[in-house]
């Protein structure tokens, strides 16, 4: 989290899931070992998932507003929303947040995928977006009462499969009375045509929605082989085909002047895909659909992070509740979240769009980064798995001049890093140089000496050469300014070294007696079977190394603008 917020400025982080609808605040006393959370394998379970019982303390709030203080961290809560009429202990769970977490509370999320609830068990089979809506409006009379000091604090409807979005703006069009029900008078001219619950609504701050390419769930037998499933993470028309989508849902909740967050994303759900969800093609689209996504106006994406059996996550803790100096995993897409936070800087005023280079090849996406109008930085990609350098290709990127009618505002020089990796199949993947080491072991903090390499402009041709090795991903600073925003500071939080633990792996200090350790709180050995999985099953096949077939690529021309012009769906302002 320090190494995001060293480049990007803040991290958001969402608390909640699956288990959010079967989670209760206790007392800190209540939970065996003085823990401060508990999960219990939850009596005829119906998700994919096997979600488990879950029930807290206060404590996990506090240990939030800490870590939030530490790394500028601000948090998104999922309240219990499973009986709406009789949902006390969500209120307390609400006003026990917003009095510990104070301004690092970004919001409540009320309702995890309800458009899975009638499938799920959790609602009857017909539940719908009306009762949905209902059920909100009961939540909101009950937190009516609670003395919350931002009454714009609710989410949602965070849906993922079944509810198209459109639709629930649709909702107002049709039903302009379930609109004034819910909405109540519009706010700031905000019509009742979009009624989507945060366009409008008074209690509400944001929409989301929950996005996966595609899932890992093994629903009714329906099994997608990883090997098969590999191809349709390599390209820029994966990410654009799934973003079109959206288009229109993010110009209308951008009309209606409120922020449109991906909650919820990876690369498959129910855990990811052995072989893809922890290669360097993840790392690769992950990084593409973030700027994607910011491209058509999301204001957020968040990514999912699971237990330690799912091949996705950005970093898993070790194994134990014994946390050794070098006992951490660092996971392929992490890597992307340093590209993207250092691509956005720490500005806030980062505006996103996609070059469509290289005749919009599907291989060599390209994206610029301006700031008040001006470009300062440009991503270029180059998905091809070809290491013997046939498939590396140049571009040149100008400033003005050429067609654009301007005058060449071209830099001397530009400053690059690379994100690069053997093959996309690979797990070693590099940032500027650095890694974060394999499998339980990382302590988080990045590895080696950073890389920055100087590119010497042509003044005559007023162009700048960029090599872009296959496969890779270059991100191009074109001022000093940018770069130095946009590099991490001396504030990056280091380790704590202790009297019990050195900062040497593998070199702890203190003994604990294993009994003891099996049954604290942690994952220990005694309570695996009682665990909840966010990956039904595992597999274990390695994975394949896929190659892309593209033919050779050269050059390409990036031509940029010195003055930005605001497209009408390809305007992101951070």
């Amino acid at each position: 989290m320090a190494n995001i917020r060293a480049r990007g400025g803040s991290v958001s982080i969402r608390v909640g899931g699956n288990s959010q609808d079967q989670s209760y605040l206790v007392s800190s006393d209540s939970i065996p070992n003085n823990g401060v959370i508990s999960k219990q394998n939850q009596a005829g379970a119906t998700t994919p998932t096997e979600t488990p019982d879950v029930v807290f303390s206060s404590d996990l709030l506090t240990m939030m507003k800490n870590i939030g203080d530490l790394v500028n961290a601000n948090f998104y809560f999922g309240l219990n929303f499973f009986n709406p009429d009789n949902e006390t202990n969500a209120v307390l769970v609400a006003q026990t947040a917003e009095k510990i977490l104070g301004d690092r509370l970004l919001g409540f999320q009320l309702g995890n995928e309800p458009d899975l609830y009638g499938s799920h068990g959790r609602r009857n089979s017909s539940y719908s977006m009306e009762n949905y809506m209902n059920d909100y409006q009961t939540m909101i009379n009950d937190l009516s009462g609670a003395s919350l000091s931002n009454n714009q604090i609710l989410i949602g409807p965070s849906t993922c499969c079944n509810w198209n979005e459109t639709d629930i703006f649709n909702l107002g069009k049709s039903s302009p009375e379930l609109f004034d029900q819910l909405c109540g008078q519009p706010k700031d001219g905000c019509g009742p045509e979009i009624s989507e619950r945060c366009g409008c609504l008074v209690h509400a701050t944001e929409f989301w929605l929950i996005i996966y390419l595609i899932d890992n769930c093994k629903i009714n037998g329906n099994v997608h082989d990883p090997q098969e499933t590999f191809f349709s993470y390599i390209g820029h028309g994966s990410i654009t085909g799934l973003a079109a989508q959206y288009v229109t849902s993010s110009q209308m909740v951008q009309a209606a002047g409120k922020p449109f967050v991906l909650m919820e994303t990876n690369t498959a759900s129910c855990g990811g895909f052995p072989g893809i969800s922890d290669s360097f093609a993840a790392t690769m689209w992950a990084a593409d659909l973030g700027f994607q996504f910011a491209f058509i106006n999301f204001s957020q994406v968040l990514l999912h992070v699971g237990g330690q059996d799912t091949y996705y996550n950005p970093f898993t803790p070790p194994p134990t509740n014994l946390s050794t100096s070098f006992g951490w995993t660092t996971g392929a897409v992490y890597y992307s979240t340093l590209l993207v936070a250092e691509a956005f800087g720490k500005s806030g005023n980062a505006q996103i769009v996609d070059l469509y280079s290289n005749s919009n090849n599907d291989l060599t996406p390209g994206y610029a980064i301006y700031e008040n109008g001006n470009p300062v930085r440009v991503v270029l990609f180059n998905y091809i798995d070809d290491s013997t350098g046939a498939n590396d290709y140049t571009a040149n990127v100008a400033i003005g001049g050429q067609q654009t009618g301007q005058s060449s505002t071209t830099p001397s020089s530009v400053q690059v890093r690379y994100m690069r990796a053997p093959s996309l199949g690979s797990h070693n993947v590099t940032w500027a140089g650095q890694s974060l080491g394999g499998e339980l072991g990382s302590d988080g903090r990045l590895e080696g000496t950073q890389e920055t390499v100087t590119i010497q402009c042509d003044t005559t041709a007023q162009t700048c050469a960029i090599p872009v090795k296959a496969p890779s991903i270059a991100l191009v600073f074109l001022t000093n300014d940018g770069l130095t925003e946009s590099s991490p500071d001396s504030t990056v939080t280091q380790t704590f070294p202790t009297t019990a633990v050195t900062n040497k792996p593998n070199k702890i200090t203190v003994s604990v007696d294993p009994a003891v350790l099996s049954t604290s709180n942690g994952r220990g050995a005694a309570e695996h079977d009682l665990l909840g999985s966010t990956s039904e099953g595992s597999m274990n096949s390695a994975p394949a190394r896929m190659q892309a077939g593209a033919a050779a690529i050269w050059a390409t021309f990036v031509g940029l603008s010195a003055i930005f012009f605001l497209f009408s769906t390809g305007a992101f302002v951070r």
